[in-house]
């Protein structure tokens, strides 16, 4: 690759990348909380803790670079309509690594929970603030990524509780949400009464499971461990898109690869690690027999998108120009 292709791959690198991180820590946290409910060690948890870590790391240090030296077009995303709510996929990476890394130093899941918590508040404010007063923005630019900063509000308390900030996860659940339930009736009347997503946007579907499934576990959280009635609630509505979404299978697996395959990964995991949670609280096998199967189908499509992604950048089908 000679210096020009490689200022253009860099000038192209999306933030939309850091959904892979998301995909990596979500199987983790799965792993790991199939191993407490089965009480078993299989010694994988350094190991996937570490890659997403990485992999985490590795991608901060590219788009920061990309930040230095290609500044405008960072700002070109942050005003992009579809782009802009990838933004906050980079302090969830901080908290959803800070949750992997519970169970094995929490110093250190401390650490990534407060640069998180601290970034995700400065995007969720930049982000909303930029729909209230855009001139640009269009029905047809709501998709499913808009839930990506609502996500991350109900994720701070899953450790921030650990952490004795009970107060401050209330705040951050509560906004998350508030924006949940608009986004949702929002997103709802623009794909039912406009125009279809187009095909590429399409695995974002996925992410409307992530916001009830999540906030089930965070709920739960800061509920002292009682799943009560709103804790069904946020359980079975993050079910029902589960499977309203995987009796659509077919018309997923018909898409071809764009990198928004990543879209399926974190919120089925979260829909995983919920139905674990689910059967720790009640003992009902019912959700044990579904948690496993969810493991199982969102451990193999982590592994066949991250091949199609490897695949992706080495023949340099990504960080590519649009158009």
């Amino acid at each position: 690759m000679n210096s020009t292709q490689s200022i253009d791959r860099l000038k192209n690198f999306p933030v939309s990348f850091f959904s892979i991180v998301m995909g990596l820590s979500g199987i983790t946290i799965a792993w790991e909380k199939a191993q407490h409910i089965f009480h078993l060690n299989l010694g994988i948890t350094p190991f996937l803790v570490g890659l997403t870590t990485l992999v985490f790391i590795v991608l901060l240090l590219i788009y920061t670079l990309k930040i230095i030296k290609h500044g405008e077009s960072v700002k070109k995303e942050l005003k992009h309509p579809i782009k802009l709510s990838f933004f906050p996929s980079i302090s969830i990476s901080f908290l959803l690594i800070s949750i992997a890394f519970l169970p094995v130093n929490q110093g250190v899941s401390y650490v990534f929970w407060l640069i998180g918590s601290i970034l995700h508040l400065g995007f969720t404010l930049f982000v909303i603030s930029s729909w209230m007063h855009h001139d640009t923005f269009q029905v047809g630019h709501i998709n499913p990524a808009w839930f990506i900063p609502a996500v991350g509000n109900v994720l701070i308390p899953i450790a921030g509780v650990s952490f004795g900030y009970v107060d401050v996860s209330w705040f951050f659940f509560s906004i998350g949400m508030l924006f949940w339930v608009i986004l949702l009736t929002i997103f709802f009347n623009r794909i039912l009464f406009h125009d279809p997503l187009v095909s590429h946007l399409l695995p974002t579907l996925f992410i409307m499971i992530a916001p009830p499934a999540v906030g089930f576990v965070s709920y739960v959280r800061l509920n002292g461990g009682v799943i009560d009635n709103f804790a069904h609630f946020l359980y079975f509505a993050g079910l029902f898109l589960t499977l309203l979404l995987l009796s659509q299978a077919s018309r997923f697996l018909r898409l071809p690869f764009f990198l928004s395959w990543w879209a399926y990964s974190f919120p089925l995991a979260a829909i995983t690690i919920a139905s674990f949670l689910f059967y720790d609280k009640t003992h009902t096998p019912a959700y044990l027999w579904i948690a496993g199967a969810l493991l199982m189908l969102v451990t193999v499509l982590v592994l066949i998108i991250s091949a199609y992604t490897m695949r992706a950048i080495i023949n340099k089908r990504v960080c590519v120009a649009e158009g």
